[in-house]
């Protein structure tokens, strides 16, 4: 469970006051990045698994950041 960032702040750093991002597609959006994470990671040989944080929560962390948006087709 991630408590921080919070969910409500993810939910508001994708989406919009007039369209705000769904519960499912916040988990969707952090799923896709932890993927990205992951396969870089792995691309690149990978890191001491003791000493990093888990892959969901640096997604987390880049959609708090800003680092992700939502591209709608």
């Amino acid at each position: 469970m991630v408590n921080e960032p919070s969910v409500d702040l993810l939910i508001r750093k994708l989406g919009t006051e007039e369209d705000p991002v769904s519960r499912y597609a916040l988990c969707t959006i952090a799923a896709k990045r932890a993927r990205q994470i992951l396969e870089a990671e792995r691309n690149l040989g990978g890191r001491d698994g003791n000493e990093r944080p888990k892959e969901l929560s640096t997604a987390c962390e880049d959609i708090a950041a800003g680092k992700v948006v939502i591209a709608k087709d």
